[in-house]
């Protein structure tokens, strides 16, 4: 028996291991620490490897288009012109699968301010124009009774690269001021009025840390992992709201009826509760992938991510999904072929 098993043994080891799939990816940094996560955890699980750069949402929307990396990230929903652009040029579609929801947060360094300091949408557009620039500005004043509010000059801070972090800010600004809607607009990369740009939501982050008299919009989690303060934002109930899970599932609920590409804005949701700076992230995934075991990965993760991954999110300051969104994935994952 011991001679059996020891021949058996030696056998096994003779035989390959079944070799790792590897997947690549790019885009989007606002998701990045749940994604890091997840990849890790079902990549050891699953004997694949995946390698995600968070070069930001413009950068994974251009890799996926050039074919230069499996999947992209983004936090901006491509619309029908992109996604017919895409489809022309590939013969195939391209995908949009929600994975988890955030928060894009009014983050400061403002000289003696303690309290926790309230933004309405005419003092983040204000600002954001260029037009607002003392911190002891009439409007912010009203804002913040009881706040000793400093007579220091507003320092904006904004991202440098194509953002789907700066496509959330932007749709918003752009949804509460006609003037901003004029002016800039939205989208991943925008011609800002006024302030300094940062890489990344880690390099605004930085900015802000070293900048007296800044404010800068990040994802929630780069704000609690930097130990920053953010602010109160005045919802479209007229209500300040924190961001946090429960404001961000507020802010999704009000959508009652989903797109066939999954494409929503969750911006300026109505209700007391709803946090008006929310947004989901979304995977971009080719509906056709000629690799069968790269298909097979990538397919396995996507229905992982939707379903166990979720029960991760929440540790990282992320909202999970609603089970509509869950359902109407599932039935989207049989269109990749």
């Amino acid at each position: 028996m011991r001679i059996a098993n020891i021949a058996l043994a030696a056998t096994m080891a003779a035989l390959p291991l079944a070799a790792q799939v590897q997947l690549t990816g790019a885009g989007a940094t606002f998701p990045a620490p749940i994604y890091q996560k997840w990849f890790s955890k079902y990549g050891a699980a699953q004997n694949v490897q995946i390698n995600y750069q968070p070069i930001g949402s413009g950068g994974g929307i251009k890799g996926v288009n050039e074919g230069t990396v499996d999947f992209g990230a983004s936090d901006m929903p491509l619309d029908a012109k992109q996604l017919k652009a895409f489809k022309d040029k590939h013969g195939f579609d391209l995908l949009m699968f929600p994975t988890v929801l955030g928060a894009a947060v009014p983050t400061y360094e403002v000289t003696g301010v303690t309290q926790q300091l309230k933004f309405t949408p005419q003092i983040l557009a204000g600002i954001y124009l260029g037009k607002l620039t003392m911190w002891n500005a009439p409007e912010i004043k009203t804002a913040n009774p009881g706040v000793n509010l400093p007579a220091e000059k507003v320092v904006v801070i904004h991202r440098s690269d194509g953002s789907g972090t700066t496509f959330c800010w932007t749709d918003y600004l752009s949804k509460v001021s006609p003037e901003w809607a004029s002016k800039v607009g939205k989208n991943t990369s925008v011609d800002w009025p006024a302030g300094l740009g940062g890489k990344g939501n880690d390099g605004v982050a930085g900015l802000i840390k070293q900048q007296k008299g800044s404010i800068g919009y990040v994802e929630l989690i780069y704000a609690v992992k930097n130990k920053l303060p953010y602010g109160l934002v005045q919802n479209k109930a007229g209500q300040f709201v924190q961001a946090d899970l429960k404001s961000v599932n507020a802010a999704a609920a009000s959508v009652k009826e989903l797109p066939a590409d999954l494409a929503v804005s969750i911006t300026n949701a109505p209700g007391n509760d709803a946090y008006p700076i929310a947004t989901y992230t979304w995977l971009l995934i080719p509906s056709k992938i000629e690799d069968a075991k790269k298909r097979d990965a990538i397919k396995g993760f996507l229905k992982w991510a939707m379903t166990t991954g979720q029960n991760d999110v929440e540790s990282d300051d992320y909202a999970r999904l609603p089970q509509a969104v869950v359902g109407e994935e599932q039935k989207q994952l049989a269109k990749i072929q």
